[in-house]
């Protein structure tokens, strides 16, 4: 049995790989920020990612480091923090366990540094390159880019011991599945349950299960091979046919209009939520969608998850079965607030809007201008 050091356990996917740890047996070193919500059978130790002299104390000892800290956000005005924790944060925690003869990380890392497109008949693999103009306007994103390059710019590097530091990274998609207390992956299902989406993206989509992910990871400290990314999802979808199979699950009316999908899909996204929060605000009402998850939802990120099951023996469950233990946790931890006034404005304002405005504007002399 090994001695492992995880970083970002009390989120979503660390607490499922944790428990996913300790029921092989190792022993479980946790970095955390404060001693409450520590998880069950894991040593604690006071630090963050972001002071390397803490990361040093809690690596002493470890044979391997899960780093899976980091900050979900698609808030433009996020992006500093975002570059700092995670592209700063890598650097420390990996040059943390260089210095205390850690011999091999694996980085939790995400799909989307290779696998999104505007082509729908595009499935990503481990060796496309990275589509920069995408990610440039999407700050989680580009930070979690340049977070694996700090990653692998490491990989190889002497130890003090004369050993070289082995870096494998793994990409999951979109993380579905019990658990997310944070709310920070699963909060697209929970806008679907309140009926708060008002339209159906053109674009698509991949998910895995987080507990999946997380047993993707302890195979990789294994089994990965030092220097690659393995990405990880269990199926490709389009958003109609994504929130079918969540209306099939969860009993819920999804939403019932296209969104058109236009040529200039980032600047009309982002103008028709514009619009979208203008009229919410007149209404009385929370703005359902926020601009930037309106840009990602035009493209498609789908997967090609082979590498991971062929070199790490890794098999994700059948994905209906992460949307149905998705929708329970989340009724059964009482976070879904159905908003009759927001299904309504949906069905019957918001829309129309939406497809008015990805149209281009175009309108006829009904339309109501909203300034």
């Amino acid at each position: 049995m090994s001695r492992y050091l995880v970083t970002g356990s009390t989120g979503f996917l660390g607490r499922h790989l944790v428990s996913a740890l300790r029921a092989q047996g190792h022993d479980v070193v946790a970095v955390v920020r404060s001693a409450t919500d520590v998880p069950q059978g894991v040593a604690p130790v006071r630090g963050d990612v972001l002071d390397k002299a803490s990361i040093e104390r809690a690596a002493a000892g470890c044979d391997g480091v899960f780093h899976c800290a980091g900050k979900v956000s698609r808030r433009a005005e996020d992006a500093e923090e975002l570059q700092r924790i995670h592209v700063e944060g890598t650097k420390n925690v990996l040059d943390a366990c260089i210095a205390k003869n850690v011999r091999r990380a694996v980085v939790a890392s995400t799909s989307g540094t290779v696998a999104v497109s505007d082509d729908p008949d595009h499935v990503a693999t481990e060796d496309d390159e990275a589509p920069i103009g995408l990610l440039n306007r999407w700050p989680y994103y580009r930070a979690k880019l340049f977070a694996e390059k700090a990653a692998f710019d490491r990989h190889g590097t002497a130890l003090p011991n004369g050993e070289s530091f082995e870096v494998v990274c793994v990409n999951p998609t979109l993380l579905l599945g019990p658990g997310d207390v944070n709310g920070s992956s699963t909060d697209d299902v929970r806008l679907f349950l309140e009926r708060k989406i008002p339209a159906i993206p053109p674009g698509g989509i991949s998910y895995v299960d987080a507990r999946d992910a997380a047993e993707a990871m302890r195979l990789a400290m294994d089994k990965g091979v030092g220097g690659r990314r393995y990405l990880l999802g269990a199926c490709n979808l389009t958003m109609r046919e994504f929130f079918a199979r969540l209306e099939r699950v969860s009993g819920v009316r999804g939403p019932l209009i296209p969104m058109p999908r236009a040529k200039q899909a980032a600047d009309l996204a982002a103008a028709g939520a514009k619009m979208l929060e203008r009229l919410t605000t007149r209404l009385g009402v929370s703005m359902p969608v926020d601009p930037i998850s309106l840009d990602m939802a035009h493209f498609y990120w789908y997967l090609d998850a082979s590498l991971a099951e062929n070199e790490l023996g890794w098999t994700p469950r059948d994905p209906t079965e992460t949307l149905a233990d998705t929708v329970k946790d989340l009724t059964d931890r009482g976070v879904v607030w159905p908003d009759a006034s927001m299904s309504s404005v949906a069905s019957s304002v918001v829309g129309p809007l939406i497809g008015r405005v990805m149209r281009g504007g175009k309108s006829d002399k009904s339309d109501e201008t909203f300034s």
